[in-house]
């Protein structure tokens, strides 16, 4: 085969998977927009299947891929696309005392890519090996994201309204989802573990 042809297969290879991706991101940016939508309203932090979805999306398109996704979902939303939780939208969504949950995803989300691409990919070699491993990164992820948080909130919250203590804040932001976040955590894995089957590396 020429060079020619060579460099041509290679070209029509590298826009399939280009194309590919972006099916898999766009795909990912509405799941996580749709699972924002379904909330319950639950003191200062409202209850949604956001985190669901953005686990399953990065367990299943992996890393790469699920930041991208996140940041075309936050794009979105700054850009006033209603696509948060409660139907907002636009730069409010993340001045708020909660918009530090939402900028947490990005940094929880690098991180998760570079655990599992420095760690946990090499390792997830059978079944279980997947689940145990994903859940580890799961969980790295939630903590990732409580701890930014919980900061960004006490922040604008003391600037807004005044002091407020950390035990308060967490008795908002963190206790009350731990048990749910677990759960979501749980059924994520076994999303990601199923539907990674099925997605093209």
């Amino acid at each position: 085969m020429s060079d020619t042809g060579s460099k041509s297969k290679s070209k029509a290879t590298k826009n399939r998977s280009f194309i590919y991706d972006l099916v898999l991101i766009s795909i990912s940016a509405a799941l996580i927009t749709v699972c924002s939508w379904i909330n319950i309203p639950f003191g200062p932090v409202p209850f949604t299947l956001q985190t669901l979805a953005i686990l399953a999306v990065m367990l299943t398109c992996g890393g790469r891929r699920g930041t991208i996704a996140i940041l075309v979902y936050l794009a979105m939303g700054l850009c006033g696309v209603p696509v948060f939780a409660g139907f907002k939208g636009g730069v409010a969504s993340f001045a708020g005392p909660t918009g530090g949950f939402l900028i947490g995803f990005i940094f929880a989300a690098l991180v998760y890519w570079l655990m599992e691409k420095l760690i946990f990919k090499r390792l997830m070699t059978s079944t279980v090996k997947t689940w145990i491993f994903g859940i580890l990164n799961s969980v790295l992820f939630e903590i990732v994201l409580y701890i930014i948080g919980v900061i960004w909130f006490m922040t604008v919250y003391a600037a807004q309204t005044g002091p407020v203590g950390l035990a308060t804040v967490m008795s908002w932001c963190v206790f009350p989802f731990i048990i749910p976040d677990i759960i979501k955590l749980v059924v994520a894995v076994v999303i990601g573990e199923r539907a990674g089957k099925l997605v093209r590396y």
